[in-house]
């Protein structure tokens, strides 16, 4: 699969203190738009089919050679992780993260990165891990508000029963990620 740099880097501001890039790069799921920080990548998103090029991307502000760099080095680096595990030979991202959200939604985050490879577990399961075991809800919740989908893979969650449940992109796209992980992959959605 060609998963090119189809967009150059645009760097802009969200507050005076937040610099952010985005990129698109092509995958067998669909058009992914990547975001990252200096410190790391902030969302990963599949773009919504009728969403114009122009609504992806702010104007670029001239914030100094040193964070553009460090902006599309991680922006790089996950084009080619998520490349490598499109193909099937990367079962681990190590690109940097900066994720924001509560402390309960980065807690549940953290027990997704948990989540081996090939591997699914229940909200529950999640729930029990980060000893909250009533709050299988709020995980749930927690886990379709992960800015950063597939590198933090809320498609492993699966329901107690062993079911597909929802998934932000569709079920259909998360039973595609489960079975590439599970070697039965298919060339695209």
């Amino acid at each position: 699969m060609d998963t090119r740099l189809i967009m150059c880097v645009a760097v802009y501001s969200i507050d005076k203190s937040t610099l952010l890039g985005r990129t698109l790069m092509h995958s067998p799921v669909g058009e992914l738009e990547l975001s990252a920080s200096v410190d790391g990548i902030v969302s990963v998103l599949l773009v919504k089919k009728n969403k114009a090029e122009s609504e992806l991307l702010d104007v670029t502000e001239d914030i100094g050679t040193l964070a553009q760099e460090s902006i599309r080095k991680h922006l790089d680096q996950a084009q080619k992780e998520l490349d490598e595990y499109f193909r099937g030979e990367l079962t681990h991202f190590n690109v940097a993260l900066d994720l924001s959200g509560t402390d309960f939604q980065q807690q549940v985050w953290r027990a997704l990165q948990r989540i081996e490879y090939g591997e699914s577990c229940s909200y529950q399961d999640i729930a029990e891990g980060i000893s909250r075991p009533k709050a299988v809800r709020a995980v749930g919740a927690a886990n379709g508000a992960n800015p950063v989908a597939i590198i933090v893979p809320c498609h492993r969650v699966i329901g107690k029963n062993g079911k597909l449940t929802g998934y932000a992109y569709g079920v259909e796209m998360k039973q595609y990620l489960l079975d590439l992980e599970q070697g039965n992959g298919r060339s695209g959605l």
